[in-house]
């Protein structure tokens, strides 16, 4: 059986380092905010090519934080694509303000810029991106729009440590660039774990009180924070996979050209542009019979995951919040099915795969 994802399997090649790195955090003994998250956040800074990074406890919590240091009007508008993880919404949402959903591209999966225009009105204040399975939205025309109207723009980059677009890297284009460093990431920790980068010095320090109780000073409150704080084993951590990020990325992109290369052609894949550096967090195909694909390649020995299976709108949770017909979204949601491909998977695993496509049944040889 080939999984979908091996964390024990992708970890194995670092477990020297990892172990090493275990027990210098806890012959420390120091545990929160130390040398471990200060190193981590200067050695991110330095990789992301921002001139903060604050680290937090995960990756909604990036958001959040990085959302209200905006400091806007409460009940403001924030634009946000309609097939985003919930995350990205519960983030806005938790910050005060409305989300208004706007469609994304079909080949891409990311926010279309050329339905900004229909979803502004005078509440809106910002636009926040997500940069879905590693690869960067259409960040130059997204962020002339937000100049032109007064926008700011968050990015969310939980998916898209080291993509660039135009040559510049994700995370860099809005006031910040939000990641989670969950454990499935390209770059991920052993538990949760999340960052803001930004070259806002203003901005900076506030989320950096925001992340502890309103305070960078023992006792002395200065926000309304919260405890959204990384700690120092999963910095120790990080800091070890950050030096094999390059590497992973690598790895990641190599597997990506091998389904390229060997899938067949009629199958809807991810649509690859020049301008863009895409990193393949996830490896996402399109199919209109997808439940029935997936089970037939489960049957054959392969395990896919679904990215996502509701659409944020449809969500128990959001109705009542978020109204409006979202087609394009209903549509990605329905027929999206993604692929193996993980630092721990080899090159004979993923031909394996598309082996396994030129063998598909008839019926199931169909264009989305």
């Amino acid at each position: 059986m080939i999984e979908y994802e091996s964390l024990a399997q992708a970890n194995r090649p670092l477990m020297e380092e990892l172990e090493a790195a275990a027990s210098r955090v806890i012959r420390s003994g120091w545990y929160i905010l130390g040398n471990e998250v200060s190193s981590f956040e200067a050695e991110f800074a330095t990789f992301a090519e921002s001139k903060h990074c604050i680290s937090v406890a995960n990756g909604l919590d990036a958001l959040i934080l990085s959302i209200e240091a905006l400091d806007l009007p409460k009940g403001s508008e924030v634009m946000v694509a309609s097939n985003t993880y919930i995350a990205t919404i519960l983030a806005i949402l938790r910050a005060g303000h409305k989300a208004v959903l706007v469609e994304p591209e079909r080949e891409t999966f990311n926010m279309d810029p050329e339905r900004l225009p229909a979803a502004l009105t005078p509440d809106t204040r910002a636009i926040c991106v997500t940069h879905l399975f590693g690869k960067a939205c259409r960040m130059t025309e997204i962020t002339a729009f937000a100049s032109e109207h007064g926008l700011q723009v968050i990015e969310d980059c939980a998916q898209s440590h080291g993509a660039r677009y135009d040559g510049r890297l994700t995370g860099t284009f809005g006031i910040g660039g939000c990641f989670s460093f969950y454990p499935t990431k390209n770059l991920g920790a052993l538990g949760d774990a999340g960052a803001i980068v930004t070259d806002d010095d203003e901005f900076a320090d506030r989320l950096r009180h925001m992340r502890n109780y309103g305070s960078k000073k023992k006792y002395e409150n200065v926000y309304i924070g919260v405890n959204s704080r990384l700690d120092e084993m999963q910095a120790a951590f990080l800091r070890v996979k950050l030096r094999h990020l390059d590497q992973v990325t690598d790895h990641k992109r190599a597997l990506a050209n091998l389904y390229f290369a060997h899938l067949p052609e009629w199958l809807t894949q991810p649509l690859r542009r020049s301008s863009e550096y895409d990193v393949f967090h996830i490896f996402g195909i399109r199919h209109p019979a997808r439940d029935e694909l997936r089970q037939w390649l489960l049957d054959h020995g392969v395990k896919t995951e679904i990215h996502y299976p509701i659409a944020p709108h449809r969500q128990k949770a959001m109705q009542g919040i978020l109204s409006g017909n979202y087609p394009i979204a209903d549509e990605l949601h329905a027929t999206e099915l993604s692929l193996p491909i993980s630092a721990g998977h080899s090159s004979d695993e993923i031909e394996r795969v598309c082996s396994l496509f030129a063998a598909l049944p008839d019926n199931l040889k169909l264009t989305a």
